[in-house]
């Protein structure tokens, strides 16, 4: 079955939004589940999160960055072009509960996944507080979106031309300096994940972080995906992508992430 485009969007000249026919994706897709697509015969597999679904439209939401070439052929698709494959729902769903008030830090792309998370935890009946972070104004996506299913928005851009001046940790400090935070959850860059995690255990938060590490075949076979957590190795795509961030050895993520960074240039 083809996966035909039926909106195309621009966050930003290099971030895309697509929504895509995916019926049966859209009616199982829970908040944290992910896809790997392709486009043509000899495409890569690239995994990108579900940011969305609507299982009345049939239709799963996707947000790419262009980060080599396969990114950039799927993002230079138009609407009536079709995606050659996508797989999924790949991976766990996020462990959704009432736990009281939960911090949501996302950074750059990893806003969009972030996303359905927020959405869940405040239907669940928490109070969610939602940090964005971005190198510009720019770069800020999905802040209405993310208005619209929490409590508060906080927007960290490294300039200052948008928001607060500062970094993603900055932003989360600053919550859990005047009230209780029961739990965060933080999706975005590596080092960026990393530093909220050394942030949030040294005021003993609990904190879950999405991992985005390279896959292949998204079924645990390949190994590509593995990682470090509390000393024993996982494969991100079926145990996670979500982890205990406290327990993730992320100095090891990030080394291996630099692997093949020559050839996506």
């Amino acid at each position: 079955m083809k996966n035909r485009i039926v909106e195309k969007e621009y966050f930003s000249p290099k971030v895309v939004k697509l929504v895509v026919e995916a019926p049966r994706i859209a009616k199982a897709r829970r908040a944290g589940h992910f896809v790997i697509v392709r486009t043509g015969p000899k495409g890569e597999r690239v995994p990108l999160t579900i940011a969305a679904a609507d299982p009345d439209r049939g239709t799963i939401t996707l947000v790419i960055q262009v980060v080599g070439r396969s990114s950039e052929k799927i993002c230079a698709l138009e609407v009536g072009d079709c995606i050659d494959d996508i797989v999924g729902p790949l991976g766990k769903s996020t462990h959704v509960e009432k736990v009281g008030t939960v911090v949501c830090a996302g950074g750059g792309v990893g806003v969009a996944p972030l996303l359905p998370i927020v959405e869940a935890f405040h239907k669940a009946g928490n109070k969610v507080i939602v940090v964005l972070a971005a190198r510009t104004k720019e770069l800020v996506i999905l802040e209405e979106q993310m208005k619209t299913n929490s409590d508060e928005v906080i927007i960290m851009t490294d300039d200052g031309s948008y928001g607060h001046k500062g970094l993603v940790t900055e932003g989360v400090e600053s919550v859990i300096q005047r009230e209780k935070v029961d739990l965060c959850v933080t999706i975005g860059p590596a080092i960026m994940m990393k530093f909220v995690a050394l942030l949030t255990k040294k005021y003993e938060i609990p904190t879950i972080a999405s991992l985005n590490t390279i896959m292949v075949d998204g079924t645990g076979m390949c190994g590509a995906c593995r990682i470090t957590v509390d000393g024993k190795t996982k494969f991100v795509c079926v145990d996670g992508p979500e982890f205990d961030a406290h327990k993730v050895d992320f100095d090891e993520m990030i080394m291996r992430l630099g692997a093949y960074k020559s050839l996506e240039q």
